[in-house]
């Protein structure tokens, strides 16, 4: 049987405190992108820690990409079964890079935000297109990448301890453009935004044992 682990808001919050100072000293970014809708909440809370002062919010822009397929359930255990991950990744929202706004990504920084990196197939969709889009939208406007190429970095909440199906590119993790505030089992992890009861889930996040 999967292992459950429950993880709380109020556990998320302290992750997303914990990881700022990192992020501020290493990647510095300019925007970040959330991808939905693990990385709205985490993106929104990492936001106020990385604000410094004298300096406007960091933008957040979202993408929304889908891998996760639902596993048959039974009548009666309709919730029990764990998501199964998908091999084929589906836009459902995207950036409009060709509009003046967007081309405001050219050789900036962009963070992107997701809740956990499981087969990091979905992150390497991520990285590999907004890198394509940010190139097409700089050759379309006969700029150069201002700075250099555009960089982009990684966070997640959880980081899966498991062979990945998807990679990153090589200069992201050796650079240290990657980072997961944990780094866990092959687990099947509980998200607060995902919980329809969330006393209910709460409550069995306050029995597991604390990390």
């Amino acid at each position: 049987m999967v292992e459950k682990v429950y993880i709380t808001y109020n556990q998320v919050h302290k992750l997303c405190q914990e990881s700022a100072a990192r992020i501020l000293n290493d990647f510095k970014p300019n925007l970040m992108i959330a991808i939905g809708g693990g990385g709205y909440v985490p993106a929104r809370i990492l936001r106020s820690f990385l604000k410094r002062p004298g300096s406007p919010n960091i933008p957040i822009q979202a993408i929304g990409l889908s891998l996760y397929e639902s596993l048959p359930t039974s009548a009666s255990s309709p919730s029990s079964a764990p998501e199964t991950a998908g091999t084929i990744v589906t836009r459902t929202q995207w950036l409009d890079l060709s509009s003046l706004e967007m081309a405001n990504l050219i050789g900036k920084r962009v963070l992107i935000v997701d809740e956990v990196d499981d087969t990091r197939t979905t992150l390497e969709y991520a990285v590999r297109e907004l890198q394509k889009d940010v190139e097409a939208a700089a050759e379309q406007q006969g700029r150069q990448e201002e700075g250099g190429r555009t960089k982009f970095s990684v966070f997640v909440l959880h980081n899966k301890e498991k062979v990945k199906r998807g990679r990153l590119p090589d200069g992201m993790v050796q650079e240290g453009r990657y980072a997961a505030a944990r780094t866990v089992g092959d687990v099947w992890i509980c998200y607060p935004w995902e919980a329809t009861d969330i006393d209910e889930h709460d409550r069995l996040a306050a029995q597991q044992p604390q990390t």
